[in-house]
């Protein structure tokens, strides 16, 4: 029996097929149709201005309920505008305990306590589903050298925060527990009617824990005080919403004690 003679034919090499990995794309924003871009961004820029600022803006990041943004003693290397969302900026003291020191929400500025120590203070964690701005300081530098109504801005937005942090201070050395709590209330309506949103009905992100962390109350003293103020028919609660029913009366609280 004769074998079949089984020609080699040449192995060719079968190429590789190299999948090109995608560059990081800047990302594409619009400032001038956000519904928040007057208390982010300064007001009063021409269209050349707008277009020039809005690339400050390199991504929009988006931040899951109890994730962290960014920690203490991380590097300082942006501006986080809060675009949705809601988040509690903390300390941790030396014996382990958690200081809340803010509470922020859409339109807010995160990290501006980076500028003069070149790392972030405090770490900032999302208490709801979130997106935030990335706003690289660099390009801040740089764009606020041509744009000096961003320059200007920014100085606003220091100012303020000095100013928050001196009436946090207020809040904790001079006003009793009820006097805080009746602040903390008062403000968070302020906020709120400055978005657009109702100033006497809205929902609260954090716990009464971590209102009271701020406050430098109990979580049992927090607790009472929603308490009395709903049985004096200044508020009325269901779990974490609030609806304030009177707040000339809430504010006569402060009043009262002055």
């Amino acid at each position: 029996m004769r074998t079949a003679t089984v020609s080699k034919l040449p192995v060719r090499p079968i190429p590789l097929t190299v999948v090109p990995q995608p560059a990081t794309v800047r990302f594409e924003v619009s400032c001038s149709s956000c519904n928040l871009r007057e208390m982010c961004l300064p007001g009063g820029l021409s269209s050349a201005e707008m277009r020039r600022v809005e690339q400050i803006v390199y991504l929009r990041r988006r931040i899951k309920r109890g994730e962290t943004l960014f920690n203490t003693g991380d590097a300082f290397t942006a501006i986080h505008a809060i675009h949705s969302g809601f988040f509690k900026t903390s300390v941790v003291d030396s014996e382990g305990r958690e200081q809340v020191t803010g509470f922020y929400m859409g339109g807010e500025l995160l990290g501006m306590d980076g500028l003069g120590s070149g790392q972030y203070n405090a770490t900032a964690v999302a208490l709801e589903d979130s997106e935030v701005c990335v706003m690289p300081f660099s390009l801040i530098e740089d764009i606020s050298r041509e744009v000096r109504g961003l320059q200007r801005h920014l100085h606003s937005v220091l100012a303020r925060e000095i100013v928050r942090d001196h009436g946090v201070m207020m809040l904790l050395g001079s006003m009793c527990a009820d006097e805080r709590l009746a602040t903390f209330l008062l403000n968070l309506s302020k906020r709120f009617l400055r978005r657009g949103f109702s100033q006497s009905e809205f929902h609260l992100r954090m716990t009464r824990e971590e209102i009271g962390s701020f406050l430098g109350l109990k979580l049992e003293t927090v607790s009472r005080l929603f308490s009395r103020f709903q049985e004096e028919g200044l508020i009325e609660v269901q779990q974490k919403h609030v609806r304030i029913l009177d707040i000339d009366g809430v504010e006569r609280l402060l009043k009262s004690a002055n």
